[in-house]
């Protein structure tokens, strides 16, 4: 302690200098002096100790991680998990939250919901984590957050779409529009800038991301003045969709809305133009993979998603985003589900460091009182639901490229939420 360790080597080399037997009055002496310099010095420094400044927490905070990493939308989880965790990564090179680092406790729910509840209760019984980010899909959050709510651990979707992820309960949040929303743009994009008038539907009826797409886009759709003539399924990991698409193409719609998820959507794109179909296809924001490319080619050229963002906007934010990002992750370009992820990670850490505590109960209520946050996606506010209510951009894929068509609003968004900064064409760019 103190300056002890300055002190016993000059006690020690006096020792060996001396007889084997008992000190004298010298000696004596001598350790009477070291004592009166020892002691004080040791006082000193458990006095240092005890100070307030110096009790404060430095633990680590510990906040859960898990999607799918490994099963068939394991881009989605990887991507997602990148973004949480360069966010991490800023926060605690700037000294993390009032001192405190943050600690990533992350889990592979290989995109199975039975799994992602497990995991969670994992993450929330064991690990006890203070909350989760959610980097799954619609039907993972689902699942997983009951034990959510009942752990009382506050939960962010990043990307689950579905209203009823956030119905679970008051510690349920989320980053992204919802369905609702993202339909109702499709529709009105077909309907008013591809001057469509009929449609065809082909969704996963197994998938409620898949299912609550085709409800919003139909009546939106037709709301507008448009018809659905004809409405096809499947299951997630189908191989054989020509019985599907043949019945569409005996239609002859304007398009075909495909609100699914990468993996099939690829196979589906390249029967439907084997099979001499030429109408645009259009999907939403389970579209958005590199894999995408790979496994579909030229078969999805002129087809259209709507999205949350897209990384060719010029905004400063957006483009530091994406910069930071390629210097993290290998030059990877960052899809919607890696900048959602960060904007979860970075407001929930505003959301700590506004309730100065990690508390669960304030924790929850900072977070749903978050208003005009400034994410890479927009401007995050909660609604009364726990909801960001967000714009959504409409991007055509072309050669590879993702290249902006236009910005939709909600006709009537929460009196907080702001305009996107993805507003205006920008470049198209490659994956």
């Amino acid at each position: 302690m103190g300056n002890r360790s300055e002190v016993l080597p000059v006690y020690q080399v006096y020792k060996q200098s001396q007889p084997t037997h008992k000190p004298g009055r010298i000696a004596r002496a001598v350790l009477l002096i070291l004592a009166c310099v020892v002691l004080p010095a040791s006082a000193v420094s458990c006095a240092r100790q005890q100070q307030p400044g110096d009790t404060r927490d430095r633990s680590t905070i510990k906040i859960g991680y898990f999607g799918d990493l490994s099963g068939p939308t394991f881009n989605f989880g990887q991507s997602a998990k990148n973004g949480v965790l360069m966010a991490v990564e800023e926060v605690n090179q700037a000294g993390g939250i009032n001192g405190r680092k943050i600690d990533i406790v992350i889990e592979d729910d290989e995109g199975s919901p039975e799994l992602a509840a497990t995991v969670v209760n994992k993450l929330t019984r064991q690990d006890k984590v203070i909350a989760l980010i959610a980097g799954g899909a619609s039907g993972s959050s689902l699942a997983a957050g009951p034990n959510a709510q009942s752990a009382k651990v506050p939960m962010i979707s990043p990307s689950s779409t579905n209203p009823a992820v956030t119905q679970i309960g008051d510690y349920i949040f989320r980053a992204c529009f919802v369905d609702p929303f993202q339909g109702e743009v499709m529709a009105k994009f077909s309907y008013n800038s591809l001057q469509a008038k009929t449609a065809a539907i082909m969704l996963d009826f197994n998938s409620p991301y898949s299912r609550d797409l085709t409800e919003f886009f139909e009546l939106s759709f037709t709301k507008l003045g448009g018809r659905v003539i004809s409405k096809q399924s499947y299951s997630q990991g189908d191989l054989d969709f020509k019985g599907q698409l043949s019945s569409i193409s005996s239609a002859k719609p304007d398009v075909i809305y495909l609100p699914g998820y990468y993996g099939d959507i690829a196979v589906i794109a390249k029967q439907a133009r084997q099979l001499g179909i030429t109408q645009p296809l259009l999907g939403g924001d389970g579209w958005d993979a590199p894999e995408l490319w790979q496994l579909a080619g030229d078969s999805i050229n002129g087809s259209y998603i709507s999205n949350h963002y897209s990384a060719d906007d010029p905004s400063p934010a957006i483009q530091k985003f994406v910069h930071d990002y390629k210097l993290h992750w290998g030059n990877l370009t960052p899809d919607a589900h890696a900048a959602l992820a960060y904007d979860a990670m970075r407001f929930l850490v505003e959301a700590i460091q506004r309730a100065g505590t990690t508390e669960v109960e304030k924790l929850r209520d900072a977070l749903a009182q978050t208003k005009d946050f400034s994410g890479v996606t927009g401007i995050i506010s909660m609604d009364s639901e726990r909801n960001a209510v967000k714009p959504a951009v409409i991007l055509k894929l072309q050669d590879g490229r993702y290249i902006y068509q236009e910005t939709i609003h909600p006709e009537a968004p929460d009196s907080a939420a702001k305009a996107s900064p993805s507003a205006s064409p920008s470049k198209s760019r490659k994956k």
